[in-house]
């Protein structure tokens, strides 16, 4: 493992209706050593509380994923689409040459907990696009946003991969990045659970990158684990 980001380690921030934990440098945190893996730049782990939100405001050239944890999240923007993400979609929206968009707690009871993961595309100045999608785990490992959209996953305007893992406790998984091309890195983050991997725990949080080359065996532990896994072109 070449780079290891624990929870407890990332960048926070609490205004009040909202408390997020950044991965990496955003907004009103900054770290140098943390600015990102390959071109995922942003895992901010969001909670919002009831009926508040993201005010409309402006992005472009960014692949802007969103993955509800619990709740739901509504979503607005300028192309016109209204939407509510419950927990168990992925969302991804394309910003292209320019997209303006809000983001609320869609109760007003409850809070929200979602991943807001941005991505680099590998084009430029395309038009604004958007799905989303309830993707069924199929398998210990299932792909929720590639680049041909394959499997039933939702698309993404760049060569990487987002899957969704699942371990029951004991269950094995070995992790490796694709071998189409030999530039490659995987990065795993955990949304819930704990694994053990090299002789090392992660829980709820955690995230480590692996390397081209590199076939690391993760394992369940207790609770059903559920992580993200992204496989990324090395830069």
């Amino acid at each position: 493992m070449k780079y290891i980001r624990k929870a407890a380690d990332r960048g926070t921030v609490n205004f009040g209706w909202l408390h997020s934990q950044h991965s990496f440098s955003f907004g009103h945190y900054y770290d140098p050593k943390h600015m990102g893996v390959s071109v995922l730049r942003v895992i901010n782990d969001d909670i919002v509380q009831p009926g508040r939100g993201f005010d409309t405001h402006g992005h472009r050239d960014m692949e802007i994923i969103s993955y509800v944890i619990s709740g739901a999240l509504e979503h607005k923007d300028s192309s016109g689409n209204i939407y509510t993400v419950p927990a168990g979609e992925v969302q991804r929206m394309s910003a292209g040459r320019g997209v303006m968009h809000s983001e609320y707690n869609a109760s007003d009871k409850e809070a929200v907990n979602f991943l807001q993961i941005w991505i680099q595309p590998n084009v430029f100045g395309t038009q604004p696009g958007y799905q989303q999608k309830r993707i069924d785990q199929d398998g210990r490992l299932t792909p929720l946003v590639t680049p041909n959209g394959k499997d039933g996953s939702l698309t993404m305007q760049q060569d990487a991969s987002l899957s969704r893992l699942r371990l029951d406790d004991g269950e094995s998984f070995t992790l490796k990045v694709s071998d189409h091309t030999p530039n490659r890195v995987g990065y795993l983050h955990l949304v819930r659970g704990t694994v053990s991997a090299n002789g090392e725990q992660f829980s709820a949080g955690d995230a480590f990158m692996t390397e081209a080359g590199d076939n690391l065996d993760v394992i369940g532990q207790g609770d059903e684990v559920e992580a993200l896994w992204f496989d990324l072109p090395a830069i």
